[in-house]
């Protein structure tokens, strides 16, 4: 039987393996709700109010999903690393605090106005309410994002007897590699969702359903694909030279280097041997290395034998979950930019050979997300707390058969409730958006703050 510590691991990989996606697609939605609302009060399109009661169902869905795989976690920290939770809770509980006061419970209170309040409130309120769930889900990211960053570059912290006290809150929210991860993950999650939108549209038009609206999610999912694509290069590049400074272990797995050497290859494709400390099947171009980390082609890279065999991270994940998130960056590049011209020539919605290839990029954003939040973790791997304290004396003393068993729970019962929410989700997108009054076309959209005016008043 597999040892307590590998267990916790998957456990805790699987769980939060489920639990990111939804909040993900969740932080997408509502800014594309927001657009989709503001769109239609400027407008008074029906299609735009159409397309936001649509998409606010599956959000709903996606939120509730994020919420209960959530709460698990939260048990877990206690159960499975209690001896991690007992070190850091001074700085962590706080953080994860800050969260749900300052972003779940602003979330859930207006998604309720958002849900049920259409017909009950102004539409400037309305607005308001989609407004602050969009804010609510950023804010929520701030947090989580702070408390990992945290744990990848410690800061603003002290030590006594083996517990971490807070010394600068500035410095523990703000430690070095928050901004890089925060916004990679925003973007991430803007893409994500930005290329269901594509996908789905892409399908009702070559099944010739929802015309107009189906047109018009394409468009605007293509021209914000275009813009936010090459943005999340950049960022991701910026990570990574921050990633290079703070955790150089983990670059040089993410890259295979086992040798320190001047002029570093990019090693496109390899199957890395840690028993003998190098690569077999190496596909490589010369220097691009350390042309792209260090940005100058005869930089010296460090290797993985710098660092001792028990410092070092595992090689396979990091290296094989970095280029398939970088290859997916590049066919998220290539479709965006080929929807562009497309959409420029005026040829977006006849070129059906284009329409036949997003549908299957509906869960390339998600695919992504997971390749890059495992190489992040597994690189940062032996420790739990960068530098400070290993993974191994993180865990708590629990038998492998227990979790073993509830690993087991875990992945039945996952399965059956995720499965019927996803399932959930592809029937609404099946049914597609309703159709609206063909009067709220023609009724021009009132100023946002008119009180007493309901969500309907376009038709």
């Amino acid at each position: 039987m597999p040892d307590a510590l590998l267990l916790a691991r998957i456990q805790f990989g699987f769980t939060i393996s489920f639990h990111i996606l939804f909040p993900a697609f969740s932080i997408g939605l509502a800014s594309w709700l927001v657009m989709l609302e503001l769109l239609w009060l400027r407008t008074g399109k029906a299609a735009y109010q159409s397309l936001y009661r649509f998409w606010l169902k599956i959000f709903a869905v996606s939120f509730g999903l994020g919420v209960v795989s959530g709460l698990v976690m939260s048990f877990e920290f206690g159960t499975n690393w209690s001896a991690f939770s007992a070190a850091t809770g001074n700085i962590l509980g706080p953080l994860l605090g800050y969260e749900v006061l300052t972003a779940f419970f602003l979330e859930a209170t207006f998604l309720g106005v958002m849900l049920f309040g259409a017909e009950r409130v102004s539409r400037g309120v309305h607005f308001l309410a989609t407004c602050v769930v969009a804010l609510g889900t950023l804010i929520s990211a701030f947090w989580i994002l702070a408390a990992s960053s945290w744990m990848h570059t410690p800061a603003g912290y002290s030590i006594r007897d083996g517990v971490y006290y807070p010394e600068s809150w500035l410095a523990i929210v703000f430690n070095p590699s928050f901004p890089y991860r925060f916004v990679h993950m925003t973007l991430a999650a803007y893409l994500s969702t930005c290329f269901v939108v594509a996908g789905v549209s892409a399908r009702y038009l070559l099944r010739g359903e929802y015309p107009q609206r189906a047109k018009l999610m394409l468009q605007l999912a293509v021209v914000f694909a275009s813009i936010v694509v090459p943005l999340q290069i950049v960022i991701g590049d910026l990570h990574g030279l921050n990633t290079l400074e703070h955790q150089p272990a983990k670059i040089a797995a993410m890259e295979a280097h086992w040798e320190s050497r001047a002029g570093a290859p990019l090693i496109l494709f390899a199957w890395p041997d840690a028993a003998a400390e190098e690569n077999r099947f190496e596909i490589a171009i010369p220097k691009l290395g350390s042309l792209i980390l260090r940005h100058d082609v005869d930089a010296t890279v460090t290797g993985l034998k710098e660092f001792a065999p028990r410092d070092r991270p595992s090689v396979l994940i990091p290296f094989f979950g970095f280029r398939t998130m970088v290859g997916i960056g590049m066919l998220m590049l290539v479709a965006a930019w080929t929807g562009l011209v497309l959409l420029v020539r005026g040829k977006l919605v006849a070129a059906r050979w284009y329409l036949a290839i997003l549908p299957w990029m509906i869960p390339a954003g998600f695919v992504a997300l997971l390749a890059g939040w495992l190489t992040t973790e597994v690189g940062r791997q032996p420790y739990i707390v960068y530098g400070l304290m290993r993974t191994a004396d993180a865990v708590s003393a629990v038998p492998s058969a227990s979790l073993l068993t509830t690993l087991a729970l875990f992945v039945g019962v996952y399965g059956g409730v995720f499965g019927a929410g996803v399932y959930y989700m592809a029937r609404l997108i099946r049914n597609g958006p309703a159709e609206i009054g063909t009067s709220a076309a023609a009724t021009p959209a009132r100023p946002l703050s008119m009180p007493g005016e309901p969500l309907e008043g376009a038709h």
